[in-house]
């Protein structure tokens, strides 16, 4: 079944980018697709250098001398993650320069895919606690 979902995605990713080279230049504006500069890419780098340096000081500083308590270490830890995961599909899977569709669909995927898992672990929490083997 997931492997179903791959080939799906795939050939529509496949059908978008050859869609994607019959426009005219009527369609689109230029700075639709302007893509990155030198610059932005070095911004983009300096934040998640930054975001990485911040996270390192957590892992191996602040937790360890017992600065922040392990839930309040890792909830930050997971908030830096998920910054840098959004920079990294925004501006290097160019994500940012999609339209809003698109954009929409991935997120409201990930959302039902986080929360599923989540599920996941809580019951899988819930059965073992409460329902021991005999």
């Amino acid at each position: 079944m997931g492997i179903r979902i791959y080939i799906l995605l795939f050939s529509l990713i496949i059908n978008q980018m050859s869609d994607h080279n019959i426009h005219t230049t009527d369609e689109h504006a230029h700075d639709e697709h302007a893509g990155l500069s030198k610059a932005k890419i070095w911004q983009v780098f300096g934040i998640l250098l930054l975001i990485t340096v911040i996270e390192f000081i957590i892992a191996l500083w602040v937790l360890p001398n017992h600065y922040l308590s392990h839930a309040i270490g890792n909830f930050v830890y997971i908030a830096l993650t998920l910054v840098k995961a959004f920079y990294i599909v925004a501006y290097f899977m160019h994500l940012k320069y999609e339209k809003l569709g698109l954009q929409l669909s991935l997120t409201v995927s990930f959302i039902f895919i986080f929360y599923f898992i989540t599920l996941m672990l809580i019951e899988g929490g819930y059965l073992h606690l409460h329902m021991p083997f005999q």
